[in-house]
This record gives C-alpha cells, sequence and structure tokens, in this order.
C-alpha cells in the first residue's frame, strides 16, 4: 500500500468531520484516554500556537492524526508535553503503512520528544529510552468489585479512609461528595491549593504559565462524550476539603490535579475523595481510573495493576538533531539515576524541600 500523503494543519483548525474520524480512532482502542481526544487537541491548539496537526490522507481522505508542537530549529515534542498524560499518533489498526522519518520529514521535525507514550504506540516505540508505571483502578466489574479487591489487598487502607470519613463528620460537619461541580469558583480554590503545594515542595508551578492555566478553565467548560473537564469536589458542612480536576471520555476517568485544605490533613480528605470520586465514576460507566505516571503511596494503595507509558526522543540525522540530543539527553540520564538510586532520589527531594522553604520567607 502506498505511503499516505501528509497535510500539517493548525490543532485549532480541525474540520467536524476530522474530530469524527478521530474519535472514532480512539474508541476502537483499549483504552480512550480522554487526553488522545480531538477535543483535547482542539484545546491545546485554542492556547499554544505552535500546536499542529499532521492529518494523513490516502485518496484525498483522512486516515489518520500525528499531534505535535513545532519550536526552534525544528525540535518537536509531544502535543501539551508537561500536562498531557497520554501521547502518540491516533492511527488505524494496520498503522497506515507510516514511516516515522517519513513522518518527521513531513512535519519538518528534525526531533520529535515525549513523556507519556502509550505502550499501543508502535511506530515510536522504538524511540524510547524509559518506561515507567501508570497506576490504574479498573472498574469493568463494578465498584463493589473493586472495594472487594481492596478489602483484600488493602483492608486496613479502606479501614482507616472510612474511619477518618466518620471522624471528618463529627468534627466539621455532614460531608458531601458533588463528582462533577460547576461553580467556577472552586475550580479557583483548587487552583490556589495545587499552586501552594508545587511551591510548598520546591517544585515549578505550572499554573504560572498562562497558556496551562488558560487550558484547564477551557476544559473544565468542556462537556463531550470524548474529552470532558471534571471537577470533583468533597465538602464538610459547605466547606470545600479537598477536590480534583481531571478529564474523562465514555470509559476513561484521568486523574490530573488533585489537592486538599492543607488545615485538614490530619483528616486525610484526599483519600476520602478518591475513595467517593472512584464509586461516582464506576457508577457513570467509567471502566478506568488512570492515576498517571508518577510514584505516590496513595497511588499503590488505591490501585489494582498498572499501564506502562514510555518517554524518550524520535531523531533523524543533521546538526538540528544533534543540538537536541545535546540540550536534553544528559539532562535525562541525570535524571534517570536520580531516580534509580533511592540515596540520590531521597537527596533531591529533600533539595527540593529546601527551596520551598525559602520561597516561604
Amino acid at each position: 500500500m502506498t505511503t499516505p500523503r501528509i497535510d500539517i494543519v493548525h490543532a485549532g483548525d480541525l474540520t467536524t468531520n476530522d474530530v469524527g474520524l478521530w474519535n472514532d480512532l480512539r474508541r476502537a482502542t483499549a483504552t480512550a484516554n480522554p487526553f488522545m481526544s480531538a477535543q483535547f487537541t482542539q484545546a491545546i491548539g485554542r492556547v499554544r500556537r505552535d500546536a499542529q496537526v499532521a492529518v494523513l490522507r490516502r485518496s484525498g481522505q483522512p486516515v489518520g492524526y500525528f499531534p505535535y508542537q513545532r519550536g526552534r530549529w525544528g525540535h518537536g515534542r509531544a502535543l501539551g508535553l508537561g500536562v498531557s498524560d497520554c501521547q502518540g499518533a491516533v492511527l488505524p489498526p494496520d498503522g497506515a503503512h507510516l514511516d516515522a522519518h517519513h513522518l518527521m520529514r513531513a512535519c519538518a521535525l528534525n526531533a520529535w520528544e515525549f513523556n507519556h507514550l502509550e505502550s499501543s504506540q508502535d511506530l515510536f516505540l522504538p524511540y524510547a529510552t524509559g518506561q515507567f508505571a501508570s497506576p490504574v483502578v479498573d472498574l469493568a466489574q463494578g465498584f463493589e468489585a473493586y472495594e472487594t479487591h481492596l478489602r483484600s489487598r488493602s483492608r486496613n487502607f479502606l479501614k482507616s479512609t472510612r474511619a477518618q470519613e466518620r471522624r471528618m463528620t463529627r468534627h466539621l460537619g455532614r460531608l458531601r461528595y458533588v463528582h462533577d461541580e460547576r461553580d467556577p469558583a472552586v475550580l479557583r480554590t483548587l487552583v490556589g491549593w495545587k499552586s501552594s503545594h508545587y511551591r510548598r515542595t520546591g517544585r515549578r508551578d505550572p499554573f504560572d504559565q498562562p497558556w496551562i492555566a488558560n487550558l484547564v478553565h477551557l476544559l473544565a467548560g468542556t462537556d463531550t462524550p470524548d474529552c470532558s473537564g471534571i471537577l470533583s469536589v468533597l465538602y464538610a458542612a459547605d466547606r470545600p476539603v479537598a477536590a480534583h480536576f481531571g478529564l474523562r471520555s465514555a470509559t476513561v476517568l484521568s486523574c490530573w490535579f488533585p489537592s486538599y485544605d492543607r488545615a485538614l490533613a490530619t483528616y486525610s480528605p484526599g483519600r476520602i475523595l478518591y475513595l467517593r470520586m472512584i464509586e461516582a465514576a464506576a457508577a457513570t460507566d467509567i471502566r478506568l481510573v488512570d492515576f498517571g505516571r508518577g510514584e505516590a503511596a496513595y497511588k499503590n494503595s488505591f490501585k489494582t495493576g498498572d499501564l506502562v507509558v514510555h518517554e524518550g526522543a524520535l531523531r533523524t540525522t543533521g546538526p538540528g538533531a544533534a543540538l537536541h540530543w545535546l540540550r536534553h539527553e544528559p539532562r535525562r540520564a541525570a535524571h534517570r539515576l536520580v531516580r534509580e538510586q533511592p540515596v540520590l532520589r531521597r537527596a533531591a527531594v529533600r533539595g527540593l524541600e529546601v527551596v520551598g522553604s525559602l520561597r516561604r520567607r
């Protein structure tokens, strides 16, 4: 079969037919992650001028899509890299008989960097240099089956979370959970909590970048079957005590920005929120809750298993690709060394905590 023709369009210029085909292709995959939806790509296109889509055509008709961001010197990156938890191309089952280097040439790229590549992305997997667990909760059998799993695997965790619910009710008032809150004031409260957390722990606050702040508010108003922003909130006597903003498709809820009122940390409000959120997700036909790449004790307690995501870069040849290697690979290797050495990892965390404490002075 001939190589498809490739046209480049801005991510905000996808047609209605493109959106329909794109989402049809994604629904046919094992996990229809909302970060890979056409609507997420369109939203990125509204907040970033460098957001592009390679449209693959055969006999004049679109057959697949490759979203990306194009920077200086032909250096590309996965669309939304830094905030997207699922990356890759949207292709038919036969892969459209596409050659990765032909795709790079058509996009005028000499490198394409990714850090949350799906395991099903065979076109790019040969260029992965690391892989990471993305903890998930399998809800295919419903919440009762999941609760049974928790009792057998993390009985004390479930028991203590339920006890904290009762304790919070006694001390703060009746608890109320809203799965899909539409009050923008609560979203602002969550962003404030999350920003404080990033700064306190010495990390860069993504909400300082206008495009990320605008993207979150844009997606909060998105409500389609393949990508909807969903703000879940736990209230105690009408006071928000924990919240989470994520994205959902018809079957997958992707966790994104969770946080809680730090003054109430002794009640474990985040754990209570997640348990209620998972129960409500199951009741709305969600079959998979994806916590996203990254280690955290709460993820290990809630999860039923792991997906695998990959990081790396596809590079061509020439000075542009060499420059990309020099700018990125030494840093990536250093990060990998720190992750793989517990002593270095603990030292890095302590260093970030020092930075956070200096910020508060």
